[in-house]
């Protein structure tokens, strides 16, 4: 089948392809096309403002955490009712962990055969552009770059410079040219976008997007490169979509054991392969907010995802009746799976600029936050040790991002139940931290390419409903 497509690529981070590829998006949904946005990688806020700009999920497809066939079940099953898909890709185009690039934005073009339009970073160069653009030409013949985006161009004369030698020597068409604009229309914080949910005028800045790319970018030429792509065999896809909207029924009719997600601008990132395994599990899930709710929802089990309940601490902290609930509900068995913010959440608590915040109590952690990233990048545990989501001696691949840090820590070294093969973890290459149903980490772990996950954490919320189905709750 045809499932037109294309990856915008860059030389590097900060390059404005997220800028591009959201404007992109964003226009071509607006003039009616339904676009599939995709994000490389393992990232939760550009994925967040890929979704508003398509009205649709975003999907991240990455190989580290994925293997090919999980890759490109994900790419067909979430491409096939759509009319072009469009995936941006992560830092360099053939930047990758390794020597090869194996988890390059290259090799996952390569692996979707898919069209790269390159967005390159026009200050202060010239003709050298087309010497940069033609060494990525050939530095791999397999990876199909078709087209150039100038971003950050000085003037008319500056882009016709670019444009004619670009065209003339790499023999590809320039497919726009986005001047220096004089407004951040997407904040940064750390090494990323502020996500959408802490963006009061999140909407604003999608229109103001479309609106440069309907007069900076040739759109019609764009689409007509993504329809060329070489056509995949969907049949591997359309079993996966088939798939992911079978729900089991349990064997003695028992309602769907309730699974509670923190969701809110406090608690934002989940990918949404992840939902959407605890649904096929049979779970039903309840989005619910430690911000604004008072009291907790009747849940058999709680996810807890990363975001930034640094900026929100004090919130957080007010709301004691939620956390002296979610508390008193650990001490009876009430299964949490948590990830990095998650795990701050959970924590004594947060110290901020020498402020204290209390968070749930859960474990006896107490966060120290920095300007500097404390844990940036892929991760790979060993399961050494008894806990109730994954089997001893199972090998994990997940990533990390934090700038916070366990400054004082009263536990026991045995209730560190990971060995960080790569990565920082909690303490001194441990992480994933227990205490009866809960485990708490701040690896990140995606559940197509950890499917184990969403089995376990709904059978410990099935469980957890069995045992007090006759009890008041």
């Amino acid at each position: 089948m045809e499932f037109p497509r294309i990856i915008i690529a860059a030389l590097r981070g900060g390059s404005g392809k997220t800028l591009l590829s959201i404007g992109i998006t964003a226009a071509l949904s607006a003039s009616g096309k339904s676009v599939a946005p995709f994000k490389k990688g393992p990232d939760y806020i550009d994925a967040g403002w890929l979704a508003l700009a398509a009205g649709r999920p975003c999907y991240n497809l990455d190989s580290f955490l994925l293997d090919e066939d999980q890759n490109l079940q994900s790419f067909l099953s979430h491409s096939i009712d759509c009319d072009i898909s469009v995936i941006e890709g992560n830092r360099g185009l053939y930047d990758g962990i390794d020597l090869e690039g194996s988890t390059s934005t290259a090799e996952l073009a390569k692996l979707l055969k898919c069209p790269v339009v390159l967005c390159v970073d026009c200050t202060k160069i010239t003709r050298t552009m087309a010497a940069v653009v033609a060494g990525c030409i050939q530095f791999d013949r397999q990876v199909s770059i078709n087209g150039v985006i100038l971003n950050r161009v000085a003037n008319a004369r500056h882009e016709k410079k670019l444009r004619d030698t670009i065209e003339h020597y790499c023999e590809i068409p320039v497919l726009g040219a986005i001047p220096k604009l004089s407004r951040q229309y997407f904040p940064e914080r750390h090494l990323g976008l502020v996500p959408t949910p802490e963006h009061d005028w999140a909407k604003d800045s999608i229109d103001a997007v479309i609106e440069i790319a309907q007069n900076h970018l040739a759109l019609k030429a764009i689409v007509e490169i993504a329809q060329q792509a070489p056509g995949l065999n969907a049949e591997i896809g359309m079993r996966n979509a088939e798939t992911k909207n079978q729900v089991p029924v349990t064997s003695d009719q028992r309602p769907k054991p309730r699974i509670g997600i923190f969701k809110d601008s406090a608690f934002q990132f989940y990918y949404p392969e992840n939902i959407d395994a605890l649904v096929v599990e049979g779970a039903e899930t309840i989005f619910i907010s430690p911000l604004k709710d008072k009291e907790l929802p009747e849940l058999d089990g709680l996810y807890i995802g990363g975001g930034f309940p640094e900026t929100h601490a004090q919130q957080l902290a007010d709301n004691r009746g939620f956390s002296a609930r979610l508390k008193a509900l650990v001490e009876d068995g009430f299964p949490i799976y948590a990830e990095c913010g998650g795990l701050m959440y959970l924590g004594e608590t947060l110290v901020l600029k020498g402020k204290s915040y209390p968070m749930a109590g859960v474990l006896p952690l107490t966060f120290d936050f920095f300007k500097r990233p404390q844990g940036h990048g892929y991760t790979i545990f060993k399961v050494e040790r008894e806990n109730p989501y994954y089997e001893v001696g199972s090998e994990i691949r997940g990533h990390e991002f934090h700038y916070s840090r366990v400054s004082n820590w009263t536990g026991d070294p045995n209730d560190l139940v990971f060995h960080m093969k790569r990565g920082v973890g909690i303490d001194k290459d441990r992480d994933g931290i227990i205490y009866k149903n809960v485990l708490a980490t701040y690896t990140h772990v995606h559940a197509v390419g950890t499917p184990e996950w969403a089995t376990a954490l709904v059978h410990r919320a099935t469980l957890f409903q069995k045992r007090t189905s006759n009890v008041e709750r």
